[in-house]
């Protein structure tokens, strides 16, 4: 074994697609589209399973015809469903049928590098010129839930599998793929993206050599699949003679492509933002495979029926991880609801990880979304690259922020205006201070540097750019909450600085008669900032849903990530003569960049311990991450203000995917350990058996059942007297071991471990252990955080405590 590497009750609420800095606000609508949900199939035979969907809606619609017309999909993969066209009171006939678990309402769902996998010290293994697959994820397959791909043909070399068997046959002789799956796909549903090759996105091949695929590019896409017929059932039929997108797994957004090379992008030399961040681009597991599933349109969102498809075929299609950006916003959907979870938990059952964002609504708590237990979570961390840009004044002063910047208007100076000093007399000073578009007098903002201040109107600096912009203004400087997070601004300098440089800024100008200023070109720098530090826009926890389950579960880098990116996106930088200037690499912050480093991390370890279950993969992640910087001091959060991180910040702290490799104990769970969870949330026995394909009676009087999950943490939420929980560990170390305790107990806990020693041998690789928690201090309604470690010597394996304990009120008669 290598040491190290050389690399979520059905409410009308919309569910988010996470994907930082695409705001599409999309209008409220009655689906036309209904999902039914019927848990696991009852055939092993695909067909039989949909026949059996057709039947259901034959009696329903009077006809077969009528029930083909109406259905959309036969979910007869992963699991047993349909989404079809229904009035109101077909659905309500039809969700009183025997083995109909839920009827779903169709929501559409809104979208949301150079340095990072070094920051993260996971480096690719190549000898002699050739990656190493064991050491850098070959042999994974990864499954990518997003708005596709933008590539060139050798990035598709394995489209030819549609004309040739005898290739298909070599393929599947040589890389050990599944046949059946491989004839089962339904070829007519692919097309080649390459550039150039398929300008007409017709369903058509254009014939490959193999020879063409012997390259750092060549077999990395296996499958491209795309899902559209939810959408368009409630939009109508996209558009795609102006290019802004097209009907193929093709990405005309970027944010599919960014998230899929973040992932397992090949080595890539030379590459940069216009300048900034050069050096070698690559993914986490560059050996990996990818299969593309488009299921977000940049014409305006993504159907949860699609996305359900795309569950049921990525767990068909035999992928080792789902990385999906996906999830609800509080109010959460029940487990038993939520399309993400349902697809998840039958992936997961089918031994697949699934890794979801937890979403960008920080630094508030209980916004964190994707909470259940059997996904990974994943919260977003700074790296320690930065991006300064000087700013001089004309009296010779010089205060530093960060920018994206490298055209014009550079070592020049320029007049600079405040906000609030040049609105329009009506205007409201809020908005002018922050300079909200309609806000300020175009005449004075023309040829000049406007000072911008962030407000509860205005949070966003790309917005304020944009109003400056189309004013002729020359430059801004937005002061705002201290955060790591540079926006990407097109044909302007945009300088992000705190509150305390504006407030500098602002006085230097009240000082001044001409007040001047000029930019500095920005910068790369690498070492200089203190990282890792949770993102100020990571969603925090507790769970809204399920609080005795810590999330987020894990943090990973999300801010400033440079990856591959669509040219043909509608967001366009521009050049100094302001022409379009296409972007094959472009920076992005959110959650939805964390999620794919844990992607490709998970796809690393896939590789390298094949039989860990999802449960044990996530332990290893959870249990070997770090509380603490690269200097070694304790990590902060970013906030208003910055604090010291705490797990719902970052769960169990910040990955150490080296560690992780060998986590010497993990906390493994199995399919029978949701079902009991689903239980003691309170679901329906019929309910549960039909998602977990056997007759299942919930143990309602079993004591503690949420606490006693088994995760590697431990979360109680409301403690009124002492509380005793159990866990199991199982030793993936040296087969005789011995493991003691130590605890670091929240403040005013007392914390017992029993037993305090845990001695494995090889008759014994699974040993249980009680934990009993006392408060000592009613601190009513504050939560306390501390750790439970197992030290063997080699082995350090911490697991977080959290405890909350409360005071019953009783109230005396009125």
């Amino acid at each position: 074994m290598a040491s190290s590497w050389n690399f979520r009750a059905i409410v009308p609420f919309l569910l988010l697609l996470v994907i930082q800095q695409l705001g599409i606000v999309l209008p409220a609508f009655s689906s036309n589209v209904q999902i039914v949900y019927m848990g696991e199939r009852r055939h092993d035979e695909p067909e039989l399973v949909t026949d059996s969907h057709h039947g259901i809606l034959s009696d329903i619609l009077g006809s077969q015809e009528a029930a083909v017309e109406s259905m959309l999909y036969s979910y007869k993969h992963g699991f047993s469903g349909f989404a079809a066209v229904l009035k109101p009171h077909q659905a309500a006939l039809i969700a009183d049928l025997p083995g109909v678990v839920h009827v779903v309402p169709n929501r559409i769902l809104s979208l949301q590098t150079t340095r990072s996998w070094d920051f993260l010290q996971v480096k690719p293994q190549v000898v002699n010129g050739i990656l190493e697959k064991g050491q850098s994820g070959g042999g994974s397959i990864i499954g990518i839930l997003d708005t596709g791909w933008y590539g060139n043909v050798v990035d598709v070399c394995w489209f030819q599998l549609f004309g040739s068997i005898m290739v298909l046959d070599s393929v599947v002789q040589e890389y050990g793929l599944n046949r059946k799956a491989l004839e089962m796909w339904g070829w007519e549903r692919f097309l080649l993206i390459g550039k150039g090759y398929a300008k007409e996105e017709k369903n058509s091949v254009v014939p490959i050599s193999l020879t063409q695929c012997h390259n750092t590019l060549g077999r990395k896409i296996i499958g491209a699949r795309w899902y559209v017929k939810g959408y368009e059932a409630e939009f109508g039929k996209i558009n795609t003679s102006d290019a802004v997108e097209y009907l193929s797994p093709r990405d005309a957004s970027g944010h599919g492509t960014h998230t899929a090379s973040t992932a397992a992008g090949a080595l890539v030399d030379n590459v940069s933002f216009m300048g900034l961040a050069k050096g070698t681009a690559r993914g986490g597991a560059p050996s990996a495979w990818l299969s593309i599933y488009k299921v977000c349109w940049s014409t305006g969102g993504c159907s949860s029926a699609d996305l359900l498809a795309a569950f049921d075929d990525a767990i068909f299609d035999g992928v080792d991880v789902i990385s999906a950006s996906l999830g609800s916003s509080p109010p959460l959907a029940s487990y038993v609801d939520d399309v993400l979870s349902i697809g998840s938990f039958h992936a997961m059952a089918k031994g697949i990880s699934v890794v979801c964002s937890a979403g960008n609504s920080g630094p508030y708590p209980q916004t964190v979304i994707n909470t259940a237990p059997w996904v990974i979570t994943v919260a977003a961390n700074t790296i320690d690259r930065a991006f300064p840009t000087a700013i001089m004044m004309g009296n010779n002063q010089t205060v530093v922020g960060q920018a994206l910047y490298t055209g014009n208007n550079i070592n020049k100076f320029y007049p600079i205006v405040y906000g609030e000093d040049i609105a329009y007399a009506d205007s409201d000073e809020d908005s002018a201070r922050s300079c909200d578009a309609g806000s300020l007098n175009e005449t004075l903002a023309r040829g000049k540097v406007v000072l911008c201040f962030q407000s509860r109107s205005q949070k966003t600096a790309a917005n304020a750019a944009r109003t400056i912009l189309e004013m002729q203004g020359v430059g801004v400087i937005y002061a705002q909450y201290p955060a790591k997070d540079v926006t990407l601004a097109h044909g302007i300098p945009l300088v992000q600085v705190d509150f305390t440089v504006g407030t500098y800024l602002l006085n230097y100008m009240e000082a001044t008669r001409d007040p001047v200023v000029k930019f500095s070109f920005t910068k790369t720098v690498v070492g200089r900032q203190v990282s890792p530090e949770v993102a100020f826009f990571s969603s925090r926890g507790p769970s809204s849903l399920s609080p005795t389950v810590l999330k987020p579960d894990v943090a990973a880098p999300g801010v400033n990530i440079l990856a591959a990116w669509t040219p043909i996106a509608s967001s366009q930088s521009f050049d100094t003569t302001k022409n379009k200037l296409p972007l094959n690499f472009k920076f992005e912050s959110g959650t939805s960049m964390s999620c794919p480093h844990i992607s490709g991390i998970v796809a690393l370890l896939k590789a390298i311990h094949p039989t860990w279950s999802p449960a044990a993969i996530k332990s290893a992640l959870i249990t070997t991450a770090s509380l603490k910087d690269e200097y070694s001091l304790s990590a902060v959060a970013e906030g208003a203000p910055d604090k010291k991180a705490d797990p719902f910040d970052y769960g169990g702290g910040h990955v150490d995917p080296n560690r992780a490799i060998a986590p010497g104990l993990i906390y493994d769970m199995k399919v029978p350990d949701y079902v009991q969870f689903l239980c003691s949330m309170g679901y329906n026995d019929t309910a549960i058996s039909n998602i977990a394909k056997a007759p299942n009676k919930c143990r309602r009087k079993t004591k503690n059942l949420l606490l006693n999950l088994n995760l590697p943490s431990i979360t109680i939420p409301e403690m009124k007297n002492s509380v005793t929980v159990s866990r199991t560990v199982t030793n993936v170390g040296p087969a005789i071991s011995v493991y003691v305790a130590r605890i670091e107990a929240p403040p005013g806990i007392n914390v017992i471990v029993e037993p305090s020693v845990l001695s494995f041998n090889l008759t014994s690789n699974k040993l249980k252990f009680k934990v009993t928690f006392c408060s000592l201090l009613r601190i009513q309604g504050r939560y306390t955080f501390g750790n439970l470690f197992w030290e063997d010597g080699s082995h350090v394996v911490r697991i977080p405590l959290i405890v909350r304990p409360i005071i019953e009120y009783y109230y005396p008669e009125v």
